[in-house]
């Protein structure tokens, strides 16, 4: 039911009180004004709390149990991130600068962990997510190649086959001509098949390490060389980085541009579409291009930078999204060193006591050690009971808890990529190891039960051809 069929005519949540001041007329141009009323519900205070309460005890999240989603890192957010980013909910961004040094100091200080934590050299923080992150690294990029006059010849990115679309598509929005690379059957970059595009023609190489699969790239040291020999840079996808945090840093491996996402790795949620922070760190090479303003330490302490006369400009309003990154903040400094590495620890052992779990029944499709991740392929499956990938997430959800990516990355067919995060404990992983189980033995003993869930949440199985053909996206009477 929504808000709408609540309305009784009349009914009042809240009326203003009548003040005996002089009116102050505003001529408003005739085809502004409005011909009928707005079609707003009439509802009383507490039937919108009622209404909404209800709606939101319906609304599955991290806080009511397990999120596996592979390559998103939807971990726990710790309560204390929330409290520490609410002291700053009254500054705004047209402050005079010296009543928010503090609010610059902490970017500062941030900024300089971050550096640490990825082994580069600068960074900015104003990109608002992942993917904005790395559209900002690419155009550092381009911007780089066209002071070195070279733009004209390199107008080539190569992202492999197993990379998060928005690789591609990031790559083309910045100019370039994006080549796909094929995996080789270790499900790592194929060094045959790089070799065969590299040349001088290549600006960037897009890389993702840990891969999509859940896989470390073991030849990354020689990638790194090859790309440097012909004079690309390699750019670095953070979505994975809660593998290896603290253990190892793109910057050593060779990474030249490092994009993050500090509301999958920092925990702070990242779900309806936001708030994120993507911010990019960079070799020193690069960082001339970085954009402004760019916070900087001074004798006196922290202050932003906007005297960079070669900056690609800025990409967001003001200096990005600062509450994520006071959780971000929070984050690190609550686990310090060996905390972030004891993250990524037992982000690699839960997935891979999953991975171990599920193998005795599923196909794992890269079956050995994996990182923080792993992916199943049900395509035999599939083909033997009739029940799709998709199947099986929707009947996880009769189960009480949230199914796994599915259909991704696009190299698998009937993917199912499972990332069980650090914050999981071993109970919570065997009761999904359990449902797994149960799902495995319906689909042979009762396909169509499958086929046909969920059974118990608010919306049932939807038409997902008329859904996307014919999307409804406001109430109507």
């Amino acid at each position: 039911m929504t808000i709408f069929e609540k309305s009784v005519p009349g009914r009042k949540g809240y009326e203003l009180p009548v003040y005996d001041i002089e009116e102050v007329k505003c001529e408003i141009p005739e085809h502004l004004l409005r011909k009928e009323p707005p079609m707003l519900p009439e509802v009383s205070e507490v039937d919108v709390v009622r209404h909404y309460t209800d709606l939101a005890l319906k609304n599955y999240s991290v806080d009511r149990g397990f999120y596996p989603l592979g390559s998103c890192t939807m971990k726990y957010n710790p309560k204390i991130n929330e409290d520490m980013a609410a002291l700053f909910t009254n500054l705004h961004p047209f402050q005079p600068r010296e009543t928010i040094t503090g609010a610059i100091k902490l970017m500062g200080h941030l900024k300089e962990l971050l550096c640490e934590i990825t082994g580069t050299d600068d960074m900015t923080l104003q990109p608002a997510a992942g993917a904005h992150g790395e559209l900002t690294g690419l155009l550092v990029a381009r911007a780089y190649f066209e002071d070195k006059g070279e733009l004209e010849k390199r107008r080539k990115v190569l992202v492999p086959d197993s990379a998060h679309g928005t690789n591609p598509a990031s790559a083309a929005m910045a100019g370039f001509e994006v080549i796909e690379l094929k995996s080789g059957e270790d499900g790592c970059v194929n060094l045959d098949e790089l070799k065969a595009h590299l040349d001088d023609s290549v600006a960037v190489i897009m890389l993702t390490n840990p891969n999509t699969l859940g896989l470390f790239e073991k030849d990354i040291l020689e990638i790194a060389r090859m790309a440097h020999e012909v004079g690309a840079l390699l750019y670095y996808d953070g979505a994975n980085l809660n593998a290896i945090m603290g253990r190892t840093r793109p910057g050593d491996m060779g990474f030249d541009i490092v994009h993050l996402n500090l509301h999958k790795t920092f925990s702070t949620p990242h779900g309806m579409g936001g708030p994120g922070s993507g911010p990019i760190g960079v070799k020193k090479h690069l960082a001339p291009y970085l954009p402004v303003p760019i916070v900087k330490k001074t004798e006196s302490g922290y202050d932003l930078d906007y005297n960079l006369p070669k900056s690609i400009g800025m990409v967001r309003s003001f200096y990005g999204n600062f509450l994520v990154m006071v959780k971000a903040y929070t984050y690190i400094l609550t686990m310090g060193n060996k905390g972030l590495k004891h993250v990524s620890d037992m982000a690699v052992l839960n997935a891979n006591y999953l991975r171990k779990k599920l193998s005795r029944l599923y196909k794992v499709a890269y079956d050995r050690i994996c990182m923080h991740e792993f992916v199943i392929d049900n395509e035999e499956f599939a083909k033997k009971t009739g029940v799709k990938t998709l199947d099986i997430a929707k009947r996880i959800l009769d189960y009480g808890m949230h199914a796994p990516t599915i259909y991704f990355p696009l190299i698998v067919h009937e993917a199912m990529m499972i990332e069980p995060t650090e914050t999981e404990s071993k109970m919570t992983l065997d009761r999904f190891v359990e449902i797994m189980e149960k799902i495995y033995e319906e689909a042979h003993s009762n396909p169509e039960l499958v086929k046909k869930a969920p059974y118990t949440t608010p919306v049932k199985r939807l038409d997902d051809v008329s859904a996307t053909k014919f999307p409804i996206f406001r109430y109507k009477k």
